[in-house]
C-alpha cells in the first residue's frame, strides 16, 4: 500500500464567496464551487494527497451504528462536513469535534440544520463502538437531537484505514504499546482534516487543522447553503 504523507497542521482558515456557483480554475476537476479558492492552501489541489478546493470529494459507505443503517456519502442530500476521529485521542479530537460542535449549534440557530450534515468517522473501530460513540457525543455537546449529525464506525481497522486513509486522505497510524505516552494499549498518529463539500458533491473547503474556527466554518457553510438552496 503506498502511504500519503503526513502534513503539518494548524493552518489557519480564509474565507471567499461569489455568492453563486463559479468555476474553478487551475487544480480542480472542472467542478463548480461557491466559495472563491482557499488563500490558505498553500498548493495547487491537484498536488495536495486529499481532496481539496474544486474537486471532487470521493464516495464512502460507512454504518452509523446509532441508528443501525449504512450512510453512503453519495446519498447525504445538502451540504456535508466530514471528518475523522477516535475517541479516546485526548487532544486533537477534543478540539476538532468540540468547534465542529459549534458550528452544528450554529446551524440550528440559524435555522439551516436541515440543508447540512455532520459526518464523522471514526479510524478506531475496535473501540469506538455504539455506546462509546453516543457517550463521546455527549461529552463533546453534540446535539444528537438535531439529526443532522452521524457518527460512522468502519466494520474493520481495515475499513477504516480503506476509507478515512487511502479513499479521503485523512492519514493515520496506529501505535502500539511503549510508542506513545499519551494513551496506554494504543494510540494514534492522525491528520487533522475536515471537508466542506457543496450539495453537487465538490469539496468548497479543506480544513487542515485540528482547531477550525468554528464561526469562519459556519460563515462557510452558511454561504454554501445560501447559494444552493
Amino acid at each position: 500500500m503506498q502511504r500519503r504523507t503526513y502534513l503539518t497542521a494548524g493552518l489557519g482558515i480564509a474565507t471567499a464567496s461569489t455568492g453563486c456557483l463559479t468555476s474553478v480554475l487551475g487544480g480542480g476537476d472542472g467542478n463548480e464551487t461557491v466559495l472563491g479558492p482557499q488563500a490558505d492552501q498553500q498548493h495547487d489541489s491537484s498536488a495536495l494527497p486529499y481532496p481539496a478546493h474544486g474537486q471532487t470529494l470521493p464516495e464512502f459507505a460507512v454504518p452509523d451504528p446509532l441508528s443501525g443503517e449504512v450512510v453512503a456519502s453519495d446519498d447525504v442530500d445538502g451540504t456535508v462536513l466530514v471528518t475523522a476521529f477516535f475517541a479516546s485521542c485526548p487532544v486533537e479530537c477534543v478540539r476538532l469535534i468540540g468547534q465542529l460542535a459549534g458550528v452544528q449549534q450554529g446551524t440550528v440557530d440559524r435555522g439551516i440544520d436541515d440543508d447540512v450534515t455532520f459526518l464523522a468517522i471514526t479510524f478506531d473501530p475496535e473501540r469506538d463502538d455504539a455506546e462509546t460513540l453516543r457517550e463521546y457525543g455527549q461529552r463533546m455537546n453534540v446535539d444528537m437531537d438535531a439529526g443532522n449529525w452521524r457518527f460512522l464506525r468502519p466494520e474493520s481497522a481495515a475499513r477504516a484505514e480503506a476509507v478515512v486513509d487511502e479513499t479521503l486522505g485523512i492519514t493515520f497510524d496506529r501505535l502500539g504499546a511503549g510508542e506513545s505516552e499519551r494513551l496506554p494499549g494504543y494510540d494514534f498518529r492522525h491528520l487533522s482534516l475536515t471537508f466542506l463539500r457543496n450539495p453537487d458533491g465538490t469539496v468548497e473547503r479543506a480544513y487542515r487543522t485540528d482547531r477550525p474556527d468554528h464561526e469562519r466554518v459556519l460563515s462557510d457553510v452558511e454561504t454554501v447553503v445560501e447559494a444552493t438552496t
